[in-house]
């Protein structure tokens, strides 16, 4: 997958017919090969960044009226001499393109191929990389601000500046081990312990980070539970204002969960409507409890339902009790607001983590979604630091901290060949990150889930 002296090409637009579809060529021969099938200003002598209009012909035959953009390398994505057709959208002349360039010398790319001749010509890094990927992916206004700052290299650098200071202490180590027999020291124990400590408080506020991280990328799982009739069905239309769940006043209407996306200030919630929770009075309702108590202990945040007119308070604080998981925050919603009457509104919990509410009526819907963002965001995202959202470079950063503990533990008792050994391991598993320590197989891994065309 590595091979970066032939030419490439793949539609860069979404397959299907619509108004403009781009195809993209890249490698060495990516003007010639455009100019042997053009029929316009000779594309060999034209400035770098410039458009131009065109025709493509086969032979005799001419395929469509297009616009060439010219991009000579280095001052290109991946590099590299490249050429964009922007053609009409047709999938008959954007095939018949495609296999123009094939014929005239051309390679269909491969997933992610681009990027991966971008990352490979040291236009970007890995992680910057796999930021590519997410951008594309992204969702939600914050997913992509997350995806963009890691694209621009606040996360590369970061690293990068940690594993150079590093790297001169490896460096000094491997002299003292060339002068073994002379017993001396030329890297300073205290700089090395005071640098590593300062590598794993960074190393240990990202590894924190990916929470909060993963759940920007991937939404913040949200499961909506109570009681039959709580209204629950009723809370999440009002979220959503419309219609989504079957509401009915008969118990146990909701027999499976059912899945919306939410988004509140720029961060997706994926709320799951659930079944009530009550003994279950058939085998199809006690499943959907069932699932129930399973979706609450994967959730990140458990909005906990209650008819605020029927419910005693000592039911109250037994469910409290037993839906409460570790690691999962809960929300407590008064609902049925517009029944009670003002000493029984006085009754109610009121906290941080409680409001009341009349879904039926849509009253504090606005209130309720700010508490949900604030539960699950609090004041974590300020749009400056740097989050960790990828599961690779979770693992790359623990295995990171495992060795600098290591480093820690032996600075001043283990000889230098070991102290060695260790640094190099953390030094390893932070050039993972970025690119600096690579494998075919991993490169594989990483850009074989790019979309074909980036």
């Amino acid at each position: 997958m590595n091979h970066t002296e032939d030419t490439i090409v793949a539609l860069a637009t979404p397959t299907g017919i619509g108004a403009i579809g781009v195809i993209r060529l890249s490698g060495p021969d990516a003007i010639n090969i455009a100019q042997k099938v053009w029929k316009g200003k000779d594309l060999t002598k034209q400035a770098s960044h410039t458009m131009h209009f065109g025709r493509v012909i086969d032979g005799d035959l001419e395929l469509d009226e297009v616009v060439a953009s010219l991009f000579v390398a280095p001052r290109s994505y991946t590099r590299e001499n490249v050429v964009e057709i922007s053609c009409h959208g047709s999938n008959y002349i954007i095939e018949s393109i495609i296999k123009l360039f094939i014929k005239n010398g051309a390679r269909a790319a491969k997933a992610g191929e681009f990027t991966l001749r971008a990352f490979l010509n040291g236009q970007l890094d890995l992680s910057q990389a796999e930021a590519v990927a997410d951008l594309i992916a992204s969702n939600s206004k914050a997913s992509q601000q997350v995806a963009l700052q890691q694209l621009r290299g606040g996360f590369s650098n970061q690293l990068q500046q940690l594993r150079g200071q590093l790297v001169q202490f490896a460096s000094l180590i491997e002299l003292e081990l060339d002068f073994a027999e002379e017993d001396v020291e030329f890297a300073n124990r205290d700089q090395l312990k005071k640098l590593t400590h300062e590598i794993t408080r960074v190393t240990g506020s990202l590894i924190q980070s990916f929470e909060l991280g993963n759940a920007i990328k991937n939404g913040v799982n949200t499961v909506i539970a109570g009681r039959p009739n709580a209204g629950k069905s009723t809370l999440l239309n009002a979220l959503l204002n419309e219609e989504r769940a079957i509401v009915s006043h008969i118990p146990g209407t909701t027999r499976d969960t059912i899945e919306e996306v939410l988004n509140i200030h720029g961060i997706n919630f994926r709320l799951i409507d659930t079944a009530g929770i009550r003994e279950a009075t058939d085998t199809i309702e006690q499943i959907g409890v069932q699932r129930t108590m399973e979706k609450i202990s994967q959730s990140a945040l458990l909005v906990y339902v209650y008819d605020a007119e029927q419910i005693t308070l000592a039911e109250l604080n037994s469910d409290i009790e037993s839906l409460q998981k570790p690691g999962v925050t809960m929300l407590l919603v008064a609902n049925k607001a517009d029944l009670l009457n003002p000493e029984q509104l006085t009754a109610l919990p009121h906290t941080e983590r409680a409001i009341i509410v009349s879904a039926k009526e849509k009253q504090h819907i606005d209130e309720l979604k700010n508490k949900i963002y604030a539960a699950a965001i609090k004041d974590q995202l300020t749009g400056h630091e740097t989050l960790v959202t990828n599961i690779r470079h979770l693992e790359a950063l623990q295995k990171t901290e495992e060795a600098l503990i290591r480093v820690l533990e032996g600075i001043d008792t283990v000889t230098s060949d070991f102290l060695s050994m260790d640094i190099k391991q953390a030094l390893h598993y932070l050039g993972e990150i970025t690119g600096a320590v690579t494998t075919d197989d991993l490169l594989e891994n990483i850009f074989s889930k790019f979309c074909i065309g980036k």
